[in-house]
């Protein structure tokens, strides 16, 4: 029989001692996992989980997301118990209703801070001072109708929103970001106060900065908005350099919590 010497091992706060944050992703999303891992600062812990979706994107399939999502926010490691625990799907969270996910979030996990999305990106676009914005997005039209509609009750002005006309998650993902870059160079307008482009499965994030420094504005993309928010919600200040001009605001007005 084996006995180990008695020893007291020395332990620390851990790897991610400043914050915890929790995402919920449609299992057809190719980007938002890779951006929230290229966007964590030292000290901050990322953690996924996937709700089964189906490959093509309606407002019928999307409606569907909200029959999982508790059981989803309670499998987001709850012996740690992230501060934030956001739902990572931007048409979803239109369709499905803010409140609704928030609602669904807090019965699975009632110890975080329920966040979905597209209300990150509201907090961004808010913050950075965007009143008329133009959107582009892969969506077919009867989710680019919701969405217009959806912001415009928000109190943006919508001045103009394109879709790409994609139907499946898998297509979304495999857009090059040089492509996204040009879209959003085509839809702007010199009375655009920013760009947004719309979806948590698309891979803008990589050329946000470049597309910034030829229109000279903010341009938000979802996950990066969505992060963005979550970051200030768990009190992480962080200026992050190559993920837009977003990062340089505090967003205190979001925050309640002491900054880490």
């Amino acid at each position: 029989m084996i006995l180990s010497k008695p020893r007291t091992p020395e332990m620390d706060a851990g790897r991610h001692h400043r914050a915890r944050l929790g995402f919920i992703l449609m299992s057809t999303d190719l980007a938002c996992e890779a951006d929230c891992m290229d966007m964590a600062p030292d000290g901050v812990a990322v953690h996924f989980t996937r709700l089964k979706t189906d490959d093509h994107t309606t407002n019928e399939t999307l409606a569907r997301h909200i029959d999982d999502m508790a059981d989803a926010a309670s499998r987001l490691q709850p012996d740690m118990r992230p501060e934030v625990i956001s739902y990572c799907c931007t048409s979803g969270s239109i369709i499905c209703g803010e409140q609704s996910v928030f609602r669904e979030i807090r019965k699975g996990a009632p110890w975080a801070q329920p966040m979905c999305i597209v209300t990150g990106v509201m907090d961004a676009l808010r913050e950075v001072g965007a009143q008329k914005i133009v959107v582009g997005t892969p969506y077919l039209d009867e989710i680019n109708t919701a969405e217009a509609a959806y912001l415009a009750q928000a109190g943006f002005d919508v001045l103009d929103i394109q879709g790409l006309q994609l139907a499946t998650g898998i297509e979304f993902g495999r857009v090059t970001p040089d492509y996204w870059k040009q879209f959003a160079l085509d839809l702007d307008r010199p009375d655009a106060d920013a760009i947004f482009l719309s979806c948590s499965g698309i891979r803008a994030l990589e050329v946000v900065d470049e597309i910034e420094q030829i229109v000279g504005k903010p341009v938000i993309t979802s996950n990066q908005a969505q992060f963005w928010s979550c970051l200030r919600r768990a009190g992480i200040m962080d200026d992050l350099q190559g993920f837009g001009q977003i990062f340089k605001h505090s967003g205190r007005a979001i925050s309640g919590t002491v900054p880490r």
